[in-house]
């Protein structure tokens, strides 16, 4: 059996990755992917680029952000407005 120290473990975090993607999206207003994932990096250590755009691809499907191409290589990423 591994000991303690050798054994990694990752925790749930109290906060789901898509609920902290609207958070920082109603705060700071749209970004660029990278922008975000910076601003998530600060809440998340551990997590990757790879994590935030499989993320970003589910919240794009469920309608609850949308993403769209910048320059080569960067995406813009905002909030879409719900009608209430």
């Amino acid at each position: 059996m591994l000991g303690c120290k050798e054994m990694s473990v990752k925790t749930w975090k109290p906060r789901p990755l898509y609920m902290a993607i609207v958070e920082t999206l109603k705060k700071r207003g749209p970004l660029t992917d990278m922008e975000l994932y910076d601003a998530l990096k600060e809440s998340y250590e551990d997590i990757g680029f790879g994590d935030v755009n499989q993320t970003l691809m589910e919240m794009e499907i469920r309608g609850k952000i949308y993403v769209s191409s910048l320059a080569r290589g960067k995406r813009r990423v905002e909030l879409v407005k719900t009608k209430a």
